[in-house]
């Protein structure tokens, strides 16, 4: 594959990837959904990459969804048309709906707006820089918010999911409000923001794949199966994967390390 909207760098472990069109507000086109499917499905067959981390080029927006003026090239990203075989965007552009399961830390700056939510909604930890603001357009141009929403009322209350789409344009959730409600876990100066992200990955990227990985794969599919079911499945995760990743780490040498340090948070 050869990215034209996107960039990729992979080094210790960690694949950088950058949404990389600054001069349309970083918006994503059908080029971009073929290049995330693409890449999705590369990451989840790389052993060598243990974490990602999800960047923005710099500028005022980290993103704002789907690109609403640039030039319609062969296959639309929507085909609202073609009613019987239509398909979600963010099939392609979330992680986990191309069954990838590595760990995603996004840095956010600027406005994240639509459908930018479908990365927001999969990344596993999500961190933005002071001025980020988020907010869904959608109904103040006359459309029906949905699968965006939908997908982050796993992580803000509803009321909260409620007030951003309605409000639409009129109103924005700045850093502060961002993390209250549980977008955000951590907010930064847009000048440490990629910095502390890849801080983060180098943590997670240490720690043994298969747990970091299986983890991730059971925690996400859980939210899809009632309490009881989730919980007996569960238990096949740890039996399958622990005996993998529990070689992958030496725990005593861990165990004996009176040395450790740790942030509190």
């Amino acid at each position: 594959m050869q990215y034209e909207t996107i960039l990729v760098d992979v080094a210790d472990h960690i694949a950088t990837i950058t949404i990389n069109r600054p001069e349309a507000m970083n918006s994503f086109n059908r080029r971009m959904l073929d290049e995330f499917e693409y890449l999705w499905k590369w990451i989840a067959d790389e052993d060598d990459i243990h974490c990602c981390v999800l960047r923005a080029a710099p500028g005022k927006a980290w993103s704002t969804g789907v690109d609403v003026k640039g030039p319609s090239e062969g296959k639309p990203v929507v085909d609202l048309d073609n009613i019987w075989h239509c398909e979600d965007p963010g099939k392609y552009l979330a992680p986990k709906s191309m069954n990838c399961w590595k760990p995603i830390v996004a840095a956010v700056h600027g406005m994240a707006a639509g459908g930018a939510f479908y990365w927001l909604n999969e990344a596993d930890i999500v961190i933005c820089s002071e001025e980020a603001t988020f907010f869904d357009p959608h109904v103040t141009y006359g459309m029906t918010s949905a699968l965006e929403p939908i997908g982050m009322t796993y992580k803000m209350p509803l009321q909260d999911v409620l007030r951003m789409v309605l409000l639409g344009n009129d109103e924005r959730i700045g850093a502060g409000t961002a993390m209250r409600i549980g977008i955000v876990s951590e907010i930064t100066t847009l000048e440490e923001l990629w910095p502390r992200a890849r801080a983060l990955a180098t943590t997670v990227a240490a720690k043994p794949p298969a747990a970091t990985a299986g983890s991730i794969k059971a925690i996400w599919q859980s939210l899809d199966l009632p309490r009881s079911v989730a919980m007996q499945q569960s238990l096949k995760y740890c039996q399958i994967g622990n005996p993998v990743g529990i070689p992958q780490v030496d725990r005593t040498a861990l165990m004996a390390n009176k040395d450790k340090k740790f942030a509190v948070r």
